[in-house]
């Protein structure tokens, strides 16, 4: 079958058509996003503005165009952190699902993790033994571990590397002090969680998703995206402690012309190196191998397990 799902994230709006059936890995059709940003459109009473409601609505009704165009027969779409903390996040999303009939499920932190894992569980196999997988994206930072495909501990932070680049950095390059201060919060944060995961043992294989650690991997010196999905890709524990040093005092440009960066994600990889490498710290990884899948297929695996049933 053919099915689309509409992700709303925090950066941005994607809408991605696969063919999938239950048991068989979902074949990626066409792709379609936006960077809107959705997070930078919240104000200072955490409400969703006008303007970031409006670009919102614009792009979920022509990714409804498209999906009946590209032939859609199941959609399930979803949002993430700046819709789910937004105080007026349900009231834009009943006004989505009147005017457009598109029914969009704020997801919790958890169930972000919870998917998450999953996604990686079906890419990697049962032989990966205990999972932990680290997630950062741009509103916050999820940790799940476990050895079946539900994981023993799901957990999210509010450390995305766009909330924290908004909210902890008044210039770029990042002045040493802010610097500072948001490493020693992001370690205080995630340390009080550490031992929610920790007490289940160590993990055989941990994994890093997100659009992050895939851009800090590939400035690290891990294969370019074009060499395809199935090689591996290693973010090493030594190379990143040295990034979240470096980035921070580089220049907006010196950062653009790193391998694998994108334009628009330029100014707040200083505080997803921050984030990743407190983790990698906190949780004792010296390494983490970047898996192509995440939420997005997660959510399409799950959704082909209902059907099936």
């Amino acid at each position: 079958m053919r099915l689309g799902v509409l992700d709303v994230g925090s950066n941005t709006v994607h809408l991605l058509v696969v063919d999938a059936h239950r048991g068989a890995r979902p074949l990626p059709a066409f792709s379609h996003k936006e960077e809107l940003r959705l997070a930078a459109h919240l104000d200072d009473d955490d409400r969703l503005s006008s303007e970031g409601e409006a670009k919102l609505t614009a792009f979920v009704a022509e990714a409804l165009q498209i999906a009946e165009d590209k032939g859609v027969e199941d959609l399930v779409a979803f949002a993430t952190s700046a819709v789910r903390d937004a105080a007026n996040g349900e009231e834009v999303l009943t006004r989505l699902r009147e005017d457009m009939g598109v029914d969009i499920s704020a997801l919790s932190g958890a169930d972000e993790a919870r998917l998450t894992f999953l996604a990686v569980r079906r890419w990697f196999g049962w032989s990966s033994g205990r999972l932990l997988v680290v997630d950062i994206g741009g509103g916050s930072l999820e940790v799940a571990s476990g050895i079946d495909e539900e994981p023993d501990a799901a957990i999210s932070l509010p450390l995305g590397a766009g909330r924290l680049t908004r909210d902890w950095f008044s210039a770029d390059p990042v002045p040493p002090e802010e610097v500072r201060k948001l490493r020693k919060h992001v370690r205080a944060e995630i340390a009080r969680h550490v031992g929610e995961v920790s007490r289940y043992g160590a993990p055989d294989h941990a994994v890093a998703t997100s659009k992050t650690f895939k851009q800090l991997a590939r400035i690290a010196g891990a294969a370019a995206s074009t060499e395809g999905p199935f090689v591996r890709r290693v973010l090493r524990h030594p190379g990143l402690t040295e990034l979240a040093e470096k980035l921070p005092r580089m220049s907006p440009e010196e950062r653009a012309e790193l391998p694998g960066v994108s334009e628009r994600r330029v100014p707040q990889l200083p505080a997803g190196a921050i984030v990743a490498d407190a983790a990698m710290d906190l949780f004792g990884l010296p390494e983490l191998e970047v898996c192509p899948w995440a939420l997005r297929e997660g959510v399409i695996l799950r959704r082909l397990d209902t059907l099936g049933a």
